[in-house]
């Protein structure tokens, strides 16, 4: 059987999709009316909390998957999904009205540049990750099928 890379170095998104949602998911679990959001009322307070926790099961998840083989379909699944969320949260974000009180300074806002926005544009940099990772990893999982396919 000849040697096939296991992990590609691309594989590095699922911990960056951690470093992105960990802050939130921290302050959301722990003390949710810290965070700096405009109108925070009980209601919005637990969905930040219900949010806070799926959010950390999914950093859980990539986590654990971060270091399994790119063959792997639970890790692929995981990676489809991951992707959706994120381009996902991207779009809400880019859509939201102002919900984070706190600015860039003038310059920055006359570009369009909120926090909103920069949010935004970071879980689409993270889900175009994800896109990524699966484009570079297809000819991983190919090679596996095929030696599995010859060993039978």
């Amino acid at each position: 059987m000849s040697q096939v890379q296991l992990r590609h170095p691309f594989s590095v998104i699922f911990l960056l999709h951690i470093a992105l949602d960990i802050p939130v998911v921290v302050q959301g679990l722990w003390t949710p009316s810290g965070l700096p959001f405009l109108d925070l009322n009980n209601t919005s307070l637990v969905f930040i909390k219900l949010y806070a926790a799926l959010a950390g099961g999914m950093c859980a998840a990539a986590l654990l998957c971060f270091g399994l083989p790119e063959f792997l379909p639970g890790k692929r699944a995981l990676a489809v999904g991951l992707s959706l969320y994120h381009v996902t949260c991207s779009t809400v974000l880019f859509n939201a009205p102002r919900f984070i009180p706190h600015s860039f300074g003038p310059l920055a806002e006359s570009a369009g540049a909120t926090p909103e926005h920069v949010w935004g544009v970071l879980h689409g940099l993270i889900g175009l990750g994800f896109a990524f990772w699966w484009q570079a990893t297809v000819q991983i999982t190919a090679m596996m099928r095929n030696q599995m396919m010859k060993s039978q």
